[in-house]
C-alpha cells in the first residue's frame, strides 16, 4: 500500500495542478504517465486483492484526470480515448467514486460538444451508482451537472427543478463524512452556482445567471484559478447579453492574461465575447478598448 500511498500524492498534485491551470497538455500526458504507472504497478510481484484494487483506483484517477485535462483543453478525440481506458480500470477497480467521476467527466464532454442527449445518458450512468443513494453530496454534483445539461438542451422547467434538488441534497450532506480527494477539491455551493450560471446562460436568462455569476465569485476557494477566470467570462457574457457593454467589458478584463492566452476553453469564450461585444457595439470606444486589451495578450503569450 505504499505505493498506492505514493501515488495517492502524486494524484493530489494533479488535481491542484489542474485547478491552477487546467486543460494543459502537460497535465494530460504527466496524468497519463502515472496511470500507466500504476498499471506496471500491477505486474512486479505479488500483490493481495486490495492493493490490485486500489493501483486499478489509482489508473484509472490518473486517466480521468487526464480525459478531463482533454476536456478542457478541447482535445476531445483524446478525451474519448483517455474516456474508454478509464471506463476499463474504473469496472476492474470495483470503485464507486472513480466510476462516478469518469462517467461524469463523459457527461460534461457530450455537453461540450453539443450532445444534450448523449451527456444525459452518460451522466444518468453516473446518478444511478449505489454511491449516489448513500452520499447527498455525490448525489447533488450529479443533479447539479444534469441541470447544465438541461440548460444546454433549452430544458427551462426541468433545469429549475434539478438545480432545487441539487441544493437540497447538498444542504444534507455531511461535510465530516470521508470523500475523495477531488471531490473535496472542487464541489461545494460555488461550483453548484457555477454550474446553474452555465445553464442559465445557455437558456438566455440573463439576470439569473449573473446572480449566480456574483454567488459563484464569491464563494470560490483562492486555489480555484481556472474556475474563477471562466466565472468570470460568462459573468461577461451575461452582462453584455443585458445591454451592459461597458460594465461586461469591464469584467472580461479582469480574466488574468495567462489563463486568457493557455486555457482553451476560456480563450474561446473570449473570443466569442470580443465577436459579441463588435456586433452589439460596433466603432464604440468600448469595443475598440476590449480590441487593444486583447491585443496584449498576442505579445504576452
Amino acid at each position: 500500500m505504499s505505493d498506492v500511498d505514493r501515488l495517492q500524492k502524486r494524484f493530489a498534485e494533479i488535481i491542484a495542478s489542474d485547478h491552477r491551470h487546467g486543460g494543459q497538455l502537460g497535465i494530460e500526458q504527466r496524468a497519463a504517465s502515472l496511470a500507466d504507472e500504476a498499471l506496471n504497478l500491477q505486474n512486479s510481484g505479488s500483490a493481495t486483492q486490495r492493493v490490485r484494487s486500489s493501483l486499478y483506483a489509482s489508473a484509472a484517477a490518473f486517466r480521468s484526470s487526464a480525459m478531463w485535462a482533454a476536456i478542457d483543453g478541447r482535445r476531445y478525440d483524446d478525451a474519448k480515448t483517455h474516456m474508454r481506458e478509464a471506463q476499463t480500470l474504473a469496472e476492474m477497480s470495483g470503485d464507486q467514486a472513480i466510476k462516478f467521476r469518469i462517467w461524469s467527466h463523459t457527461g460534461t464532454m457530450y455537453r461540450h460538444l453539443g450532445r444534450p442527449a448523449d451527456a444525459l445518458a452518460a451522466n444518468d450512468v453516473a446518478r444511478n451508482l449505489f454511491l449516489t443513494r448513500r452520499d447527498p453530496l455525490f448525489a447533488s454534483l450529479g443533479l447539479a451537472r444534469q441541470g447544465a445539461i438541461q440548460g444546454t438542451a433549452q430544458d427551462r422547467s426541468g433545469m429549475r427543478r434539478t438545480f432545487d434538488q441539487a441544493q437540497e441534497a447538498m444542504l444534507r450532506s455531511d461535510p465530516t463524512e470521508y470523500r475523495p480527494v477531488w471531490m473535496l477539491a472542487f464541489y461545494d455551493q460555488a461550483e453548484l452556482d457555477s454550474l446553474a450560471l452555465s445553464a442559465n446562460l445557455a437558456l438566455g436568462d440573463y439576470p439569473t445567471a449573473e446572480y449566480h455569476a456574483h454567488r459563484c465569485l464569491s464563494a470560490l476557494r483562492p486555489h480555484m484559478i481556472r474556475s474563477r477566470a471562466i466565472a468570470t467570462t460568462r459573468l461577461a457574457h451575461a452582462q453584455l447579453a443585458q445591454g451592459a457593454a461597458d460594465a461586461a467589458t469591464a469584467t472580461a478584463m479582469k480574466v488574468p492574461t495567462d489563463v486568457a492566452t493557455h486555457h482553451a476553453r476560456v480563450a474561446r469564450m473570449l473570443q466569442e465575447f470580443g465577436a459579441a461585444l463588435r456586433a452589439t457595439a460596433p466603432g464604440s470606444t468600448t469595443a475598440q478598448t476590449w480590441t487593444e486589451h486583447a491585443a496584449t495578450w498576442r505579445t504576452t503569450a
